[in-house]
């Protein structure tokens, strides 16, 4: 290594070979740390409503719809509204109005569903108004996400309260949101369940290993059985059956469908070891950072940035470097994290380093996905 302005270095296979081995998945990870349940999804309520009590920070006569949804409103609430010869209401009367702001109102339903009488916290979006500060939503119902069944499955109303001032068309009703019908979520059909591989861990190698973990995990004699003392089918079939790279179908065993929680419960229990390390990179370029996969490998290249450094991912030529043996003696293959690590000590600033990584990739010397956010 030379002097700051003119730093080479090596990063062979060979030469810090001790920090390049392969970090397999030596942490012990559960089937659910990998799979969701179908039909345990995260479901939206939505509705329209309106938000009064702003200091003059509404919609006023700028907002057409929301001048006749008020009057409706009104008329239907029993107060008189003026109306024209052929019946239809005078919007106008509803011009100056800049205290009301026509309001998208959302929530989310866990994915365990909602009981009647539930609370849950909902956002308020203002159409036109300027600033919900100081508002107060008025009594909404929320429907289901189905146009074609407008069912009404929540109600909401409250005060709101803008959390970013920066955004100030945007505020929540804390416990705003009351159920009125419970929203259950099912997890069974036909005897059987389905596991849903997360997206950043599907693939059909994964999805047949999580095949293969279960079938091995339930196949008669094996240690889920012996250890709910409940005996298999007897028969030796296979009970998950990988559908494609994201959806693993798994029945429910003849002395499980009477108690499928129980058999869920052990599913999303089953230990899952030896699993590869991730291929990928996420980089922030805004907050400057960056998670690295243990398995993203770099090709032998040799790296010139900004005439300050020059480092090479090849192995060292006989009396250029002096190179620090692997413990086995194997030449596994130089990691981004390597590089990283290596940068890290040259001090390389963090815009650098993402530069040196977008290219790699754009070569095709790097070998891992690249995910800027």
């Amino acid at each position: 290594m030379h002097g700051p302005r003119g730093a080479f270095l090596a990063l062979s296979c060979w030469c810090l070979a001790w920090t390049a081995l392969p970090v397999q998945g030596q942490t012990e990870l559960k089937v659910r740390d990998l799979c969701r349940l179908k039909g345990q999804e995260e479901n939206v309520l939505q509705g329209v409503g309106f938000v009064v009590g702003l200091k003059g920070t509404g919609d006023g006569d700028s907002n057409k719809p929301m001048m006749r949804a008020l009057a409706r409103a009104l008329q239907n609430l029993g107060t008189p509204v003026a109306s024209d010869a052929d019946g239809r209401l005078v919007e106008k009367e509803m011009a100056n109005a800049k205290n009301v702001a026509m309001v998208f109102v959302t929530v989310k339903i866990p994915p365990s569903g909602a009981e009647q009488g539930d609370t849950l916290n909902c956002t308020v979006s203002a159409t036109h108004a300027k600033s919900l500060e100081g508002g107060t939503l008025l009594l909404t119902h929320l429907l289901g996400p189905r146009a074609d069944r407008p069912e009404t499955y929540a109600l909401a109303q409250g005060a709101v309260a803008v959390e970013d001032r920066r955004f100030p068309t945007t505020a929540k009703v804390v416990n705003g949101c009351k159920v009125e019908r419970p929203i259950r979520t099912g997890f069974t059909l036909n005897d059987k369940i389905t596991l849903v591989l997360d997206p950043d861990h599907a693939s059909f190698t994964t999805s047949q290993y999580v095949e293969d973990v279960i079938n091995d995990y339930l196949r008669p004699g094996s240690r889920g059985f012996s250890r709910s003392g409940t005996p298999s089918s007897g028969d030796g079939s296979l009970f998950a059956k990988a559908l494609d790279q994201t959806h693993v179908e798994v029945t429910i065993p003849p002395p499980y469908r009477e108690r499928p929680v129980q058999f869920v419960s052990l599913i999303l229990d089953i230990d899952i070891i030896n699993l590869r390390g991730s291929r990928r990179v996420v980089i922030n370029e805004r907050e400057g950072t960056m998670i690295i996969g243990a398995d993203v490998l770099v090709a032998p290249v040799a790296i010139s940035h900004k005439n300050q450094l020059s480092i090479t991912t090849r192995a060292p030529i006989s009396g250029e470097f002096v190179g620090i043996s692997s413990r086995d003696g194997a030449n596994p293959p130089a990691t981004l994290k390597n590089l990283v690590d290596a940068l890290n000590v040259l001090n390389v600033a963090t815009e650098d380093k993402i530069a040196i990584i977008k290219t790699l990739k754009r070569q095709g010397n790097l070998y891992g996905e690249v995910i800027f956010e």
